[in-house]
């Protein structure tokens, strides 16, 4: 790789973790102060479901802090252990997140639940709680938002995953909220079934998140719209017969690609080579997440091309084919044998000089002789004699 090659590919890394960094650590300082104010406010006012949703914010803390570690680690360039790079790292951090949310639902619905079943005396919440609950609405909202917005700037799942966490954080203020109300109103219980609430829809995203980082590690591919999208700007390269065999794995923000492209088989394979570069570019401009293309170059149908696994290869071909023309001395003048592999056949091409020709007629003549030769052979489908 050349130093081009090399910056091109490290500086978005850096400026892709910069970005989650900037907007994960101003999550953080607002996860920070509303967990303190929730904790603190919820003793002062009696209500289990402020606190749990304290607790909760400070969840989102802790996992701001593993998302911009990860990030860092997830940005480093490839290396001889980790050619494909460290995007996998986001993956874990994902299912890290999870684990550490359901931990947390678990811990809340085990207390709330505990106090229902000893029917502990619960006091009434005080109008406080309302207030910070629904200044916690809006502050995590925003943070949402935002977050979002950076997390398709950078197509980074594990900030998505974040995004969420903060979101469920806003909806459990929601329901701490009516808990509250309902607590205020005289259905002292109500309260800590809210909190409940807010345990079970912890454990809801968490098992969501812990899904989808899974299914990165075991290569999930893209979306068939997806798909069937990169499909379409394949087929509509130039020089493509048709795209088939396409495979993806997603690896963090990354899409990484390999499959088959069928060309004309009579085309050279310089062509065929430089119409597959057609394709990654394309690709490339097409689609931004698309960090590595592979692309294989078919003659015809693999279906079809499998006929023609067994057929001898060119040294022993030549060998075949030279000492079956030795009856004709002109043969011995062969310049150039051309092979084409299809549908379990051979095609050939045989070059001979024109200066081993008396006349157009011996030429032709000749020719003749020489396909009817090379044509007797089961193997062979077709044969042209091509003077140069």
């Amino acid at each position: 790789m050349n130093a081009t090659q090399a910056s091109a590919v490290v500086a978005p890394n850096v400026e892709r973790y910069q970005v989650i960094r900037r907007v994960t650590v101003i999550g953080g300082i607002i996860d920070l102060l509303l967990g303190v104010v929730k904790i603190v406010v919820g003793k002062l006012a009696f209500s289990q479901s402020l606190v749990a949703d304290g607790v909760h914010s400070l969840s989102d803390l802790a996992t701001d802090i593993m998302v911009i570690w990860a990030a860092k680690h997830a940005s480093r360039e490839p290396d001889e252990h980790h050619p494909y790079g460290h995007q996998r790292i986001e993956t874990v951090a994902t299912i890290v997140l999870g684990l550490m949310l359901v931990a947390v639902a678990v811990g809340i619905a085990f207390d709330a639940v505990e106090d229902i079943w000893r029917r502990k005396a619960v006091s009434v919440p005080g109008g406080w709680a309302i207030v910070i609950a629904a200044l916690s609405v809006l502050s995590k909202e925003w943070i949402y938002h935002y977050t979002v917005r950076a997390a398709d700037r950078v197509q980074s799942g594990m900030l998505r995953s974040n995004a969420w966490h903060s979101r469920t954080d806003a909806i459990s203020s929601v329901i701490v909220i009516i808990g509250v109300a309902g607590a205020m109103a005289g259905w002292i219980y109500l309260d800590a079934i809210a909190a409940v609430l807010v345990a079970v829809m912890i454990a809801y995203i968490a098992a969501g998140m812990i899904r989808d980082g899974l299914r990165e590690l075991i290569d999930r591919g893209v979306e068939p719209k997806r798909l069937r999208g990169i499909s379409d700007v394949i087929n509509d390269t130039e020089g493509v017969v048709d795209a088939h065999d396409l495979r993806t794995r997603l690896m963090g923000s990354n899409i990484y690609l390999d499959g088959h492209v069928r060309v004309d088989p009579k085309v050279s394979v310089s062509e065929g080579h430089r119409i597959g570069e057609a394709v990654r570019q394309r690709l490339k401009n097409e689609f931004d997440e698309i960090a590595d293309i592979t692309i294989h170059i078919d003659s015809e149908d693999d279906a079809a091309y499998q006929l023609s696994d067994k057929l001898p290869l060119r040294s022993e071909l030549k060998r075949q084919f030279l000492d079956q023309l030795r009856d004709i001395p002109e043969s011995e003048g062969v310049e150039k044998i051309t092979l084409h592999y299809l549908s379990g056949k051979i095609q050939a091409e045989v070059w001979l000089p024109l200066s081993v020709f008396t006349d157009l007629e011996h030429a032709a003549s000749v020719k003749q002789r020489i396909r009817e030769v090379l044509s007797a052979q089961d193997n062979v489908a077709r044969v042209d004699v091509l003077l140069s």
